[in-house]
């Protein structure tokens, strides 16, 4: 039997690894979390640092592995486009393009380049050019400023005037692993994705959501589509997607981002090639009847996907709640109105009663999985999401 290394085993990651089995191959996963859930779906687990190109090598070497699928994390997808490059496997882009679209730095080179709508930004690898440069900025509040590699926003801040900046620039230089940053423009809008497939350089499918963050104002925990005002731009995003996959001569797979909409224009602040976190297939596969993980781990296993399924329609109303507390503490209780009860159709939990909430910024205890009816019930409660659904911590 062939052998597939998913390079984490997260919740994220169980979509993948149950498209891995699918598709006949002994599944592999890694990560230095043996905890992880998603590892208990797997054949077999080994310990690794998914972000070290070179121990994830040795590991494939060693298990004379066939095959290699990015976990849903942007050091999982810059991995495995390294490990394919040096091992001559198909399925990834090059190491070189990965680092243009994963590291918010170069893509908004590449963006100024290209004529890629997106915040206005300027980057620095180096702390005191970045302090000094304050002065540059005193007119130009609010921005926000982003460490170049990180995601789910890790060591992101909002600053409002020179009272906040030094503090903000700091937070994002230590949080970022390759000690980078970007200070971008902020942009007053409405926050979506738009996630496609690729097949020849052609989108052949796309899935859009509205993007809620509650915890934490730079980590999404809910979301719902089709996107507001989706077909006002999702011929300008398809042609985007088309133009960046034809520059960097992208392969075949998901191309996701997520955009500022703006007065009725969209402006990237995210793109990325790997599967999108927190179960996002499963609501993917509810709305467009395709299997959108299956398609992402052929596409990275170097198999044809010739035979995608064209679909331009979200045929159904729906989307997903992260399970977050608003403190930290041991889980009491899970409270679920009525009023949402007949709009879910799967719960998917890894915590329970009892079990302690350390950072309840970051810490997610379970998904669940929503339908709506029309689009006025969709909006009105997954923006007030948290009146139907509390995690109830002691």
């Amino acid at each position: 039997m062939k052998k597939l290394l998913i390079l984490n085993g997260s919740h994220s990651d169980i979509p993948l690894i149950r498209a891995g089995k699918k598709q006949g191959y002994y599944v592999i996963t890694s990560g230095n979390r043996e905890d992880l859930i998603g590892h208990s779906y797997a054949d077999e687990y080994i310990y690794g640092d998914f972000s070290n190109p070179e121990g994830m090598l040795q590991i494939f070497k060693d298990k004379k592995i066939d095959a290699i699928c990015s976990c849903c994390n942007d050091f999982g997808a810059i991995t495995a486009s390294y490990m394919c490059e040096n091992l001559g496997l198909p399925g990834h882009d090059s190491y070189s393009n990965t680092l243009i679209i994963h590291h918010k730095d170069k893509f908004k080179q590449f963006s100024m380049k290209y004529d890629i709508p997106t915040p206005r930004a300027n980057s620095y690898t180096n702390l005191e050019k970045a302090l000094a440069d304050i002065e540059y900025y005193k007119d130009k509040y609010p921005l926000i400023v982003k460490p170049i590699d990180m995601t789910g926003g890790k060591g992101v801040s909002k600053i409002l005037d020179n009272k906040g900046y030094e503090s903000s620039i700091r937070f994002a230089f230590e949080k970022s692993f390759s000690k980078g940053i970007v200070i971008e423009q902020f942009l007053t809008g409405t926050q979506h994705s738009f996630s496609t497939f690729l097949v020849n350089g052609k989108v052949v499918a796309y899935y859009s959501d509205n993007e809620y963050s509650f915890a934490s104002p730079y980590l999404v925990s809910t979301s719902c589509g089709p996107a507001t005002k989706v077909n006002l731009v999702k011929d300008e995003l398809i042609t985007i997607a088309e133009k960046i996959a034809g520059i960097l001569k992208l392969k075949n797979g998901v191309f996701h981002y997520q955009y500022i909409l703006c007065e009725n224009k969209p402006y990237i602040i995210e793109i990325t090639r790997r599967c999108s976190g927190d179960m996002y297939p499963i609501p993917v596969e509810r709305s467009t009847g395709i299997p959108w993980a299956e398609w992402i781990v052929k596409a990275e296993c170097g198999m044809s996907c010739n035979d995608f399924p064209r679909f331009m329609n979200q045929k159904k109303l729906g989307g997903r709640h992260c399970l977050i507390s608003d403190k930290n503490g041991i889980i009491k209780n899970i409270y679920i109105s009525e009023k949402i009860r007949k709009n879910i159709y799967a719960d998917f939990r890894w915590s329970k009663e009892g079990d302690v909430i350390q950072n309840h910024l970051v810490d997610k205890i379970g998904v669940i999985f929503l339908e709506f009816e029309n689009e006025d019930e969709m909006i009105e409660k997954s923006e007030n999401i948290l009146n139907y659904v509390k995690v109830i911590c002691e």
